[in-house]
């Protein structure tokens, strides 16, 4: 028997009590304050929104421990939990997240695992999701006696920090990639890094290297540009199936799969390409399988004078600089357009060089990004795990 079996056992074995929140903690939600961006001064302070930190501020209307939920927009998890958040010092709140603060009785530690087992699915309302906060307020929690919170607290903080430390990890490896991964497509200290990459293979390549003449042409010229599909976003919905075998690509986050009879066999691009996400958030997408984008994206397909994925990990190279050129072009939603890649210059070095950095950046992107293996594999099964336990050991009887 556990100890927290034991402890069940001896302090609640009829069961235990249920509250509202509102009774097992002070809600500040009174006391928050939005401010819009362009009226925030940039300092130290946290400042929170639905979802986290948005932003730094130079002032805080918080100092000491909190918990942070969502209460409209980005609210509610996939699995139909809450978005709640860890908060300690010194920090600013917008109306975009409930706060509240431990009283006697109740853990706020205890209260922040608690809050994330909830299903508030049937509490999200509007076009807008919204959690209001008569309905949080309302939210019912199991309160057994402290020390059974203690020990609750005790291993699902254990579970917390063995992900903590993955992510941690995974962050310094993702970092790590940036480096040699711009170093690599610098064209400054390619040849140095291509050297210190391969010290343990003795394979020096910083004479042969040298040699090599490099040719700046623009994308547009060594790729054709895929226009995609004209099919509306209602159509889409009408044949967008599970196993559809042709991925359609579209704003935000938006995905779809048809079949190919499904839509004109010309909008079906067969050969691996390099999607182009050109709205919202900015970046690039490598795909090798049949698929087609909406009219709003684009995609590129490199031609055989240059290796497709030494392209593609170029541009990923200059991601963040479209990044902001998106925020400068557009007021309401980040935005490039064609003439913003069309007209981006990529160095071309001979093929061997452009193989031997694909290869070195490929071993580092599995790593980082494959979700069948590596470090992501590893802390979506902590994930599920420490879900697992977390509403397993927060599953009360109600005390009659």
């Amino acid at each position: 028997m556990s100890r927290l079996e034991e402890l069940i056992k001896e302090k609640c074995p009829e069961g235990v009590e249920f509250r509202n929140l509102s009774d097992c903690c002070n809600i500040l939600d009174n006391k928050r304050k939005p401010v819009t961006k362009s009226a925030r001064e940039k300092g130290k302070y946290p400042y929170y929104g639905a979802n986290g930190i948005q932003d730094y501020v130079s002032d805080y209307i918080f100092d000491g421990t909190f918990v942070l939920v969502g209460e409209d927009g980005s609210v509610i998890t996939p699995s139909g939990n809450p978005v709640v958040n860890w908060a300690e010092g010194k920090i600013w709140v917008n109306n975009h997240a409930h706060i509240i603060e431990e009283i006697d009785g109740v853990l706020l530690r205890y209260l922040y695992y608690y809050i994330q087992s909830v299903n508030v699915r049937e509490l999200i309302h509007g076009n807008i999701p919204k959690l209001n906060q008569g309905d949080f307020k309302n939210i019912r929690v199991a309160v057994p006696p402290l020390e059974v919170q203690q020990e609750i607290v005790h291993v699902l903080d254990n579970f917390s920090l063995l992900s903590a430390e993955l992510s941690a990890e995974l962050k310094a490896r993702q970092k790590q990639y940036e480096y040699y991964r711009n170093k690599l497509l610098s064209f400054e200290e390619t040849a140095e890094t291509l050297d210190t990459l391969h010290t343990h293979t003795h394979t020096h390549t910083h004479g042969y290297f040298n040699e090599q003449k490099i040719e700046w042409l623009k994308l547009i010229d060594i790729a054709v540009r895929n226009k995609g599909t004209a099919i509306t976003a209602q159509k889409m919905k009408e044949i967008n199936k599970k196993d559809g075998k042709v991925k359609v690509f579209a704003a935000g986050n938006t995905i779809a799969y048809v079949d190919v009879e499904d839509i004109p066999k010309e909008d079906i691009i067969m050969l691996p390409s390099i999607i182009v996400k050109s709205r919202g958030y900015i970046g690039f997408e490598y795909y090798d399988k049949p698929f087609t984008n909406k009219a709003e994206l684009w995609s590129y397909t490199v031609d055989n004078r240059v290796n497709q994925k030494y392209v593609y990990y170029y541009l990923l190279s200059k991601q963040k600089e479209l990044q902001k050129t998106a925020r400068a072009q557009s007021v309401k939603l980040p935005q490039i357009y064609h003439y913003n890649t069309d007209n981006l210059l990529i160095p071309i070095p001979s093929i061997d060089i452009q193989e031997k950095i694909v290869n070195i950046l490929d071993k580092f992107d599995k790593l980082t990004t494959d979700i069948s293996e590596g470090l992501p594999a590893e802390i979506e099964v902590r994930q599920k795990q420490y879900e697992y336990y977390r509403n397993k050991l927060l599953t009360f009887k109600e005390l009659v």
